[in-house]
């Protein structure tokens, strides 16, 4: 097929845009802030018959053959799938809003990485529901089965996607205020090095600290992401000190990213 994956158009086009809002911005001054503490309970996976509306998308070249997020070899002619928050081995149904059509997939994979998106499908998958002409489309997923061991819940707040590693290690020295950051490779043409600020124990303390980052530091981009295993820093798996007494009751938030 000569038609260019959707995954690799969208990483350039955000990357893009990253450089374009990112220049000529003044870094806010802001107080350290506490991560999640430790040795709570993880956040439960959502409940089968939840539902999440938005933007699906599909993704094959040059991921096929590659290993997911969970570890597991992708396949784009199998029905997998990729989530930001959801929990690997969650089994959701993908429902086509334009015209019905529906097909099954398991969650493998972390993404899509672009604001508005909520599901990148496998090219099975996204065949089956007629995707793959449109590349995008409004969809409903429901949880169909959540794994009978999922991994604890972190979640962080995704700031920004890099090209150069020296901007993204200046972005994450930045955003260690928030109590965590860390950067984390994405392989791909081209590969990225993404931003993750925070560590909340639940997605709504992350929304709170997203929603923060995009009124204060004008950064529309932000959006929530699950923290995986190999997204910690070795910084983050030892116990941290509390917040400074004296601060602002919400999350503080780290401006955009300067290319």
């Amino acid at each position: 097929m000569s038609r260019t994956p959707v995954r690799v158009l969208t990483a350039v086009t955000l990357l893009a845009a990253l450089t374009a809002t990112g220049c000529g911005k003044k870094k806010a001054r802001i107080a350290p802030i506490a991560s999640a503490p430790r040795g709570q309970p993880p956040a439960a996976a959502p409940p089968p018959g939840s539902t999440e509306r938005g933007v699906a998308s599909w993704y094959g070249h040059p991921y096929d053959g590659r290993a997911a997020a969970d570890g597991e070899i992708y396949n784009m002619e199998t029905l997998v799938a990729a989530h930001r928050t959801l929990p690997f081995q969650t089994m959701v149904r993908v429902r086509n809003l334009q015209n019905g059509k529906t097909v099954d997939v398991r969650i493998i994979d972390r993404g899509p990485f672009v604001d508005g998106r909520i599901i990148d499908l496998s090219h099975a998958a996204a065949r089956q529901i007629d995707l793959i002409g449109p590349g995008v489309a409004p969809v409903e997923l429901t949880i169909l089965a959540a794994p009978a061991n999922p991994e604890p819940a972190l979640f962080a707040v995704q700031v920004g996607a890099f090209r150069d590693k020296s901007n993204a290690d200046r972005e994450v020295n930045l955003m260690s205020a928030y109590g965590s950051a860390v950067s984390v490779l994405r392989p791909g043409n081209p590969a990225v090095w993404r931003v993750l600020a925070g560590r909340e124990n639940s997605q709504q303390a992350a929304e709170t600290l997203a929603q923060r980052i995009r009124d204060e530091q004008h950064v529309p981009e932000a959006f929530v992401v699950r923290l995986d295993p190999q997204d910690l820093a070795p910084q983050d798996l030892a116990p941290q000190t509390s917040a400074p007494q004296g601060l602002a009751s919400q999350n503080g938030a780290p401006q955009a990213p300067a290319n």
